[in-house]
This record gives C-alpha cells, sequence and structure tokens, in this order.
C-alpha cells in the first residue's frame, strides 16, 4: 500500500492529517533541486549521543521500500557517510529520515540517495551503544512506529499511522482528482466565495 502514497504531495497529506503528523521544518532534503519524493514504510532506529551503531545495524537489516526514521541524541556527530548511504541505496532502502546529522553530502548528492536530515558535519560518531530496532521513536517532534508510512519531498515530511493509511491514501487520491477536475477559474470563484462568507462571518466589512 506504500507505494501509492509516492503519488501523494505531503501537502495533500498535512491537509487530511494533524500538525502533529508533520515532521519539524529543521529535517529538510540535503541535496536537490530537483528533490524526489519518497514513501515507505517506517524502519525506526535510536541512536544515543555521539553513536551510530545500531543506522549502521540498520541498513542490514530494513527490508527493501523501507524509509529508515532515526532518532539521535546530539547534532555534533554523523551518524553516516557516504558509504553507509551507498549500502543503504544497494540494498533498496528507499531513504533516510534522521533527527541528525550526515557527513559526504557530496557523496550523498552524487548516488542520488535521498537524505532528510537537520544538516551536515565531518565528524562520525562511535560505534558502542546498542538499543534496540523497530521501537518507537521521536523524529523532528512526531512518534513514529515502525510500520508508519513515512512520505517525504521538497515540501516537508509526513508521518501517516499505519492503521489510517488506507483511509487516507483513498481520501488523498479522491481530493487529487477532483483538484485535477477543477479549472483555475472554478477554482478562484470557489476560494473568493469562501473567503468573503468567513470575512462576513468575523464582521468584516470592506
Amino acid at each position: 500500500m506504500s507505494d501509492g502514497f509516492r503519488d501523494i504531495p505531503t501537502t495533500t497529506l498535512a491537509d487530511l492529517l494533524n500538525r502533529g503528523q508533520v515532521l519539524d521544518l529543521g529535517i529538510r532534503p540535503l541535496w536537490g533541486p530537483p528533490v524526489p519524493r519518497v514513501a515507505g514504510p517506517a524502519y525506526t532506529v535510536r541512536c544515543p549521543a555521539g553513536d551510530n551503531l545500531m543506522l549502521h545495524a540498520a541498513i542490514h537489516r530494513a527490508e527493501p521500500g523501507s524509509v529508515v526514521v532515526v532518532e539521535s541524541g546530539d547534532l555534533d556527530y554523523a551518524l553516516a557517510g557516504g558509504n553507509v548511504c551507498a549500502v543503504a541505496q544497494r540494498r533498496g532502502i528507499a531513504a533516510f529520515v534522521l533527527d541528525g546529522v550526515i557527513r559526504d553530502v557530496e557523496e550523498v548528492r552524487e548516488l542520488g540517495f535521498p537524505v532528510f536530515a537537520r544538516g551536515v558535519v565531518p565528524i562520525p560518531g562511535t560505534k558502542g551503544a546498542v538499543a534496540p530496532l523497530g521501537e518507537p521513536v521521536r523524529c523532528g517532534g512526531v512518534t513514529v512506529h515502525a510500520g508508519d508510512v513515512v512520505t517525504a519531498d521538497e515540501e516537508g515530511i509526513v508521518v501517516t499511522p499505519a492503521a489510517d493509511a488506507e483511509r487516507i491514501l483513498l481520501a488523498a487520491q479522491a481530493r487529487l482528482a477532483k483538484e485535477a477536475e477543477q479549472s483555475l477559474g472554478e477554482w478562484e470563484a470557489e476560494h473568493a466565495a469562501k473567503i468573503d462568507g468567513i470575512l462576513q462571518d468575523l464582521g468584516f466589512a470592506g
């Protein structure tokens, strides 16, 4: 089902879901434009401050098509570099969404591997802290569970809870179909009437 989300802009998903499902704007694509839209089930990882062991473990365990979502304990040490991203890409992982930083961004850009993160730093983390994989994580202010559908593009990153994925996908497809059938003139007339109604209700007389 998550394949269908690749055709849905994050703006449409954000309209259908509450603000609490949209990652904060600090987590952005690290290369582009253009920025490819990616979508897939979350493979969740937690890395404590200064350590990246579990992300390195995750790239050998996540299923193809997964979006690896990482809760990081700091912004001072890189969670991954060019080789980690290359292996993730080789294994069919769709993207990284990291509440942290990476390095080797030039290599990642040349690979064309989608990474959404808080930035770049040249210092690598250590590898000494073990944590369970697949546990709920906090990323960009959103709680992400394994299997939730993560959609990311140049507009932002939206997490659709797995239990709601079918309903939200159908609603998004219906909305996009309606928008495709509507001309700009029709939208303008509808929009003007809507705004005028709101202004009237609020007592605006201009």
